[in-house]
């Protein structure tokens, strides 16, 4: 048998996730799907403004097959103007309130602390904060709740991260650096380490065709030293997929992204968050089984 389906049958599981009232596991990649109530997100701003409207899309998502829902209420595409703290509350606590009930994890997608505060009163169950935390009030925000924290990597900030070439020494290997400090940081002011999973950032300061490919061939390396947290994966509909592929709009890139799904996959991801829920659930299917071949073959 070839090392590469070696590699794929031996992959190493993640170990477990406290998020709120669930405790997730990582037995096959769970998929977390994207529900953004704001008019002016890249890929679907302004479809799901309406609470009716995002309340239906859940529920699709749900019955396509996502683990997680995670709502987010502002924009965080290169670029985007900040939203006002009662304009994002007045979107996402409505539909964290609504959706509470659907057996699901609920995430919120915001880096505002008193948005942090009030999402986990109306029920969500993980933070998914760009900035890892950093911001002043964050930790604060979240150390005593039973929340999940999702620490992403971003390289600048949301108004500026790309409009010159980021610059790493090595992408992989400073991004890394980066989970090791939050990590380190965050347990040592009390968190529990199974409560942490970690983001590379796709697009977030990160060059199109070079830094995003090599964290994604190297997507394993990001792990911090001798730990076993989940790692999440964000590249639905990214320019990075349509500079490989020509596709200039973002609804276009749905069958580049499952391929960016599986590719993930293959390298240890544990979350995939993506809009397309149904294609990417059907294509870790066949991955899945692909590898459990692989398993029986040993």
């Amino acid at each position: 048998m070839s090392n590469t389906y070696l590699a794929t049958a031996m992959q190493t599981v993640a170990d477990p996730l406290q998020c709120g009232r669930f405790t997730l596991t990582f037995e096959r990649p769970l998929i977390m799907g994207i529900l953004n109530v704001t008019p002016d997100s890249f890929s679907d701003g302004g479809r799901f403004v309406a609470r009716d409207a995002a309340l239906a899309q859940a529920e699709t998502m749900i019955r396509d097959g996502a683990d997680i829902l995670d709502i987010g209420g502002e924009s965080t595409r290169p670029g985007a103007p900040p939203v006002p703290l009662d304009e994002e509350l007045e979107r996402v606590i409505p539909v964290i309130e609504a959706l509470r009930s659907t057996g699901v994890p609920l995430s919120i997608d915001t880096y505002k602390p008193a948005v942090m505060r009030a999402a986990l009163t109306a029920g969500a169950d993980m933070i998914n904060d760009i900035w890892g935390f950093r911001r002043e009030g964050a930790f604060d925000a979240v150390k005593d709740s039973a929340c999940g924290l999702c620490v992403m990597h971003m390289l600048g900030e949301p108004g500026t991260m790309q409009k010159h070439e980021p610059v790493y020494r090595n992408v992989v290997a400073e991004v890394r650096e980066f989970f090791d400090e939050r990590v380190r940081t965050l347990t040592e002011a009390g968190i529990a380490p199974n409560r942490i999973c970690l983001d590379p950032g796709f697009g977030f300061g990160k060059s199109v065709t070079v830094h995003n490919y090599d964290l994604l061939a190297n997507f394993a390396g990001t792990q911090p030293v001798n730990m076993n947290l989940p790692l999440l994966a964000g590249m639905s509909r990214k320019s990075m997929l349509g500079a490989v592929t020509g596709r200039t709009q973002p609804s276009e890139r749905v069958a580049a992204s499952v391929a960016a799904a599986v590719c993930v996959a293959e390298r240890g991801a544990s979350i995939m968050r993506v809009h397309d829920v149904a294609a990417t659930a059907d294509a870790l299917k066949v991955w899945q089984a692909v590898r459990e071949a692989a398993n029986r073959s040993q």
